[in-house]
């Protein structure tokens, strides 16, 4: 009888419809990055507000997580991601509603609307996992993220050109890479919907199901708060935290010493490309040396690339660029190694709820890392901005020690869950 623990004939065929998918949400995730805060910044009239656009979608995607892993643990993947991924669009297509008509309320929620195509694109690094053999399931997880490299580098990368188009439609010109966003997660959906089948979770269930479930042992605490769980959370909401925190105010910090937004948009592209073309090494590298190390190695990675942006001049792209790059591959490195554990540690029974929750979690800590960055900004400096981020980053090593001393908990079944 087939389990996980060799590879299921439908592994293939899921992670190929994922990477399509993802190729599309990412230059709906990157495009409107780069101009939400120059886009809060002109409607709001103040620098200090201009973390606000990353505080609030983040916030909503704090929401979105829990909606699609409720949805997903259902209904399945395909439901929750396509459901995800329309409510991404109509928050990027209210967005230029806003800033057509210069409504901030509209803003404000088209924003945290906007943030359910975040949510959707990290869970659907879960997916690629629902049928992987455990010996290669970060390398699963990683070739979603690593498919979200083209578009979120082509999105930034047409910033310009969607500012400009957006002139000619009479509309304000940073509006227009939300444009671009809204048509991305649409298209992003539409894939999921008509070819993610058969269901990789739903599928995951009928093998569970199909089996004999072997004696479950579990000892002191519930799986769901076991320490690998609480590990690869810590992991991940540290290296968001930072991540979001600087990178929401490079733009601004662009801006303000005389670079345009193509400059900007230039060096956006180069950090999510950071953030997501490492994703094999870094699959490759928890498979093989362990989750841990990575994640200790994600701390390190982080620091450098706080430490770096600190000491860029400030009219120098190409240092800001290198910073910002350093930047996305510590959050791959974390990303990776913390959505592991995470996979590891979660039995298919209750697994896309409590990754659902998990990733709330990250959410909120990307909510605070952009709202609190202008703040920051406004009161110090980007540089002390970017020495705060580096400062908070180590607080990854003792917490991987402190959740490394939990009792720990053990489940046996076929599914290797």
């Amino acid at each position: 009888m087939l389990t996980l623990m060799s590879e299921h004939p439908a592994q293939r065929r899921t992670l190929a419809v994922l990477v399509a998918a993802q190729i599309f949400s990412g230059a709906g995730l990157a495009a409107g990055i780069t101009v939400g805060a120059l886009l809060a910044q002109d409607m709001l009239g103040s620098t200090g507000w201009a973390g606000l656009p990353s505080a609030m979608f983040t916030a909503g995607s704090a929401a979105a997580a829990v909606g699609v892993g409720r949805i997903s643990q259902r209904a399945g993947r395909r439901a929750g991601l396509t459901l995800g991924y329309l409510t991404g669009a109509l928050g990027s297509f209210g967005v230029v509603a806003a800033a057509v008509t210069g409504s901030l309320p509209l803003l404000f929620v088209s924003l945290i609307v906007y943030g359910a195509g975040t949510a959707t694109s990290l869970q659907a690094r879960y997916a690629g996992a629902d049928l992987a053999r455990p010996a290669h399931r970060a390398r699963a997880i990683s070739t979603v993220l690593v498919a979200t490299t083209v578009g979120a580098v082509v999105g930034p990368n047409l910033t310009t050109p969607m500012a400009n188009m957006a002139v000619r439609w009479g509309i304000p010109a940073l509006s227009g890479p939300f444009v671009l966003s809204g048509v991305a997660y649409v298209l992003a959906a539409l894939v999921l919907w008509v070819m993610l089948r058969p269901d990789p979770l739903v599928l995951a269930k009928q093998i569970a199901d199909a089996e004999q479930p072997t004696e479950v042992v579990v000892t002191a605490t519930p799986s769901r708060w076991s320490g690998s769980i609480v590990a690869g959370t810590t992991v991940m909401v540290v290296t968001q935290l930072v991540m979001v925190a600087v990178m929401t105010m490079t733009p601004v910090h662009m801006q303000h010493h005389g670079h345009g937004v193509g400059a900007a948009g230039f060096v956006i592209a180069v950090h999510v490309a950071g953030m997501y073309l490492p994703s094999l090494l870094s699959g490759m590298l928890v498979d093989r040396f362990g989750a841990g190390l990575v994640a200790v190695a994600a701390a390190g990675t982080l620091v450098a690339a706080g430490s770096a942006a600190a000491f860029a001049p400030p009219s120098s792209v190409a240092a800001l660029a290198v910073a910002l790059g350093l930047l996305g591959v510590g959050w791959n490195l974390g990303l990776v190694a913390g959505t592991t554990m995470i996979a590891d540690a979660t039995p298919v029974a209750t697994r896309a709820r409590t990754q659902g929750t998990v990733d709330v979690g990250i959410a909120v800590a990307g909510a605070g890392g952009g709202l609190g960055s202008g703040v920051v900004v406004a009161f110090a400096d980007y540089p002390g901005l970017a020495f705060l981020g580096a400062a908070i980053a180590l607080l990854i090593v003792p917490a991987l020690a402190w959740a490394g001393r939990r009792p720990r908990v053990r489940e046996e079944s076929p599914i290797a869950g």
